[in-house]
């Protein structure tokens, strides 16, 4: 969108989506009666823009991840990532946006030391962020966060199967393969009130029995094809991150593309051919 000054010089202007009151976003009950139906994909985004363009690819589940840590904001683990942090990329997602319906990453330390920093978090990820709902990491062991969260209204995703925030307290990114432990999770989980959950690198026959078992949602993320749902990382999906994880997929590589303009652009000027 453009704008013309006092002068007749053009500026451009910060995208802004149409807002419509007729257009809501999609719910956490909409979601949770997708089980069964039909899979579905979900992206994570993290500004404006490519909320916008994943929005526009008709994608209308994204999730503002912790993820951000590691592909945005340059940290080699999710850990570092802040609550501001998560807050103020929600924001900016949510404003790019008009339908889709907006997870947030509960960062570490965010939920962990009692239900009422938990509550507190999630409350400022919906109403300062805008979120439709929040995700943390955790299976019976955090339930009770849960339950917290969900109990004052607010919609949740659970998280099992490798959790990168608490990683290194265990086998590391290795498949989970513990079925028992898995499994008991998933219906902890369910239990204190989870919409859907997210399967992290888990066994996929374990993943199956898991989305069998659930009246939930699954979302998996290299657990396999047997879950309701995909999620995959933004700059994975479009080779923007030189360090993707071996499950995730890359349909381009703008990562190379972007490199290739801008040294097609600094070419030109160092040539005097720019501007022309």
């Amino acid at each position: 969108m453009r704008s013309k000054l006092h002068n007749g010089v053009e500026s451009a202007r910060p995208y802004e989506p149409e807002k419509n009151p007729a257009i809501r976003r999609l719910t956490a009950g909409a979601i949770k009666r997708r089980k069964t139906k039909t899979h579905f994909p979900i992206a994570t985004a993290y500004d404006a823009p490519f909320g916008q363009f994943v929005e526009a690819a008709g994608i209308d589940v994204i999730l503002v991840g912790d993820s951000v840590g590691n592909v945005v904001l340059g940290y080699d683990e999710t850990t570092p990532v802040t609550l501001d942090s998560i807050l103020y990329h929600t924001q900016a997602v949510v404003r790019g946006t008009t339908r889709a319906h907006i997870m947030a990453d509960m960062p570490f330390g965010s939920y962990q030391v009692c239900n009422e920093d938990a509550l507190r978090s999630a409350i400022r990820l919906v109403k300062e962020g805008g979120a439709c709902s929040v995700k943390l990491e955790g299976g019976r062991d955090q339930a009770e966060r849960i339950r917290a969260i969900t109990g004052a209204g607010i919609p949740v995703v659970g998280h099992i199967g490798v959790t990168p925030q608490t990683a290194g307290l265990g086998p590391g990114f290795k498949m989970r393969t513990h079925r028992d432990r898995l499994m008991d999770d998933a219906r902890s989980v369910e239990a204190a009130g989870a919409y859907a959950i997210v399967l992290e690198v888990v066994d996929p026959e374990i993943s199956r029995e898991i989305t069998e078992m659930l009246g939930i949602p699954t979302i998996g993320i290299g657990s396999g094809p047997h879950c309701d749902s995909q999620v995959l990382v933004l700059h994975d999906i479009l080779g923007m991150y030189p360090h993707s994880p071996s499950f995730a997929k890359r349909y381009a590589e703008i990562g190379r593309m972007a490199t290739d303009a801008l040294a097609g652009y600094a070419a030109e000027v160092r040539e005097g051919r720019f501007p022309g």
